[in-house]
């Protein structure tokens, strides 16, 4: 489909790309979805990219592009998000999750493994909820959602406090995208998202899972609290620490994010004393006894 306006489109193409990844447009349930698409080597897996609160799927090219060389790549604007079409069943968690596996059918693909940021987690987790023949593994940065973001007051006061621990450039990709999506969604996706039983559906998947967390997240619980959720749990859940991070991982700490998915996806530890490149900044929090760990 072209990126021609028109009543009801979203805005045409920009001319400049915002990154290597081929930007495309295709129609899903009424609806013109933007998504962009690097293909990678043959017979790739693949892994969809599932964007946060308010945001398109533009702040987590940084990652996405660091993980073209190995898998089959998509980073779709969600409905209702970006430069998509409005969703015309409104805006909440379940409704996301329905629309990304009606994305992947759009594009032929059977089964991905997702990776979301804040918002998108619970997006995912939703996903696997409905659909976990659909899902081949779980990465969720920074989840976001349920009782430690409410009230509305202190989720605004935890983004303020993590607007000051961002890089600035981010900025320039996320405030257009905020404007764009409008106070009145924010407020019905807020109530959504905060509302979403995030723990529940946490508890019960059964999909190999990695779960980073940046220390300087004021989104996030405290170690103690991760480490006591963890517990609750006798799934495949692998969670992980990224020292001087921050909530936008996907963001800001691309080299490192992609570097711990890419050893997560190949059952590989997270650091361990043959590694010459071992990180001295991420560190395990929790790994379930039902993943590998031993190095291969």
């Amino acid at each position: 489909m072209s990126g021609e306006e028109g009543p009801g489109r979203p805005r045409r193409l920009p001319r400049r790309p915002a990154s290597s990844l081929a930007e495309h447009w295709t129609r899903i349930d009424g609806v013109d979805v933007f998504y962009r698409e690097a293909p990678g080597p043959p017979d790739a897996p693949v892994m969809m990219h599932v964007h946060g609160f308010g945001l398109s799927g533009r702040y987590l090219l940084p990652t996405a592009e660091r993980l073209v060389d190995t898998f089959h790549t998509f980073v779709p604007d969600l409905p209702g998000f970006g430069r998509s079409g409005g969703s015309p069943r409104g805006l909440d968690v379940p409704d996301l999750a329905h629309a990304a596996v009606r994305f992947l059918d759009d594009r032929g693909v059977e089964r991905a493994t997702l990776v979301g940021n804040s918002m998108g987690c619970p997006v995912i987790l939703e996903f696997a909820h409905h659909y976990p023949d659909r899902i081949e593994r779980a990465v969720l940065v920074s989840p976001a959602g349920g009782a430690f973001n409410r009230p509305m007051t202190r989720a605004v006061m935890q983004l303020a406090r993590d607007g000051g621990r961002e890089p600035m450039r981010l900025a320039r990709v996320a405030v257009p995208d905020y404007l764009r999506f409008g106070i009145p969604s924010t407020i019905i996706m807020f109530d959504a998202l905060t509302n979403y039983p995030s723990l529940e559906r946490l508890l019960e998947l059964s999909v190999p899972t990695l779960v980073v967390i940046g220390d300087r997240d004021p989104l996030m619980p405290d170690p103690e609290r991760v480490r006591a959720i963890a517990a609750e749990t006798d799934n495949h859940v692998l969670i992980v620490r990224l020292e001087g991070a921050a909530h936008a991982i996907n963001f800001s700490e691309p080299d490192e994010l992609a570097r711990l998915i890419k050893r997560f996806m190949a059952d590989r530890p997270i650091a361990d004393g043959a590694d010459p490149e071992a990180p001295t900044r991420s560190y395990e929090l929790h790994r379930s006894r039902h993943l590998p760990t031993t190095d291969k």
